[in-house]
């Protein structure tokens, strides 16, 4: 699909659904200077266009009892098509696991994982990441604490 040009009606509309997702619509369009109307079509082009993905609520993680944070930097044996797609199917089935990125450097990937406790992870460990085939090491960080979170994307 090409990519949908934004104009600065589509960037106000993002940059505020970004911040408050639930935002009534009659209020979207009273921010953005737009009548209801007009602007429930923009946010339905924006949402075909496959620009808005979803939405969301953002939720505390210490609060429903999963306060640690650990980034897991994950080599593979070999970086073959055949073993990165494995690799990328095993973690996205793993609810632990909430950010995968493919990385460059000396390290092929960069996941998230939360979990309730240092005993947690450990079990995520050895009954999950490191029975996989393709994974010749781990290097694990523990958060000491989260100085910053946004899924907001700088689109102003």
């Amino acid at each position: 699909m090409a990519e949908k040009a934004l104009d600065e009606t589509d960037r106000r509309i993002i940059a505020i659904l970004q911040v408050e997702g639930r935002l009534a619509i009659q209020e979207l369009a009273a921010r953005c200077g737009l009548s209801p109307s007009p602007c429930l079509r923009r946010v339905r082009a924006l949402e075909a266009a496959g620009i808005i993905t979803g939405y969301a609520a953002v939720i505390d993680q210490a609060r429903v009892g999963l306060p640690v944070s650990v980034f897991a930097s994950v080599k593979l044996e070999r970086q073959r098509e055949d073993a990165l797609d494995r690799f990328e199917a095993s973690v996205a089935r793993w609810p632990e696991v909430v950010d995968c990125y493919l990385m460059t450097g000396q390290r092929d990937y960069l996941l998230r994982i939360v979990v309730r406790d240092i005993e947690a992870y450990e079990r995520f460990l050895k009954d999950k990441l490191t029975r996989l085939d393709s994974v010749a090491s781990i290097e694990s960080s523990f958060a000491l604490g989260q100085v910053k979170r946004s899924s907001a994307l700088p689109i102003a």
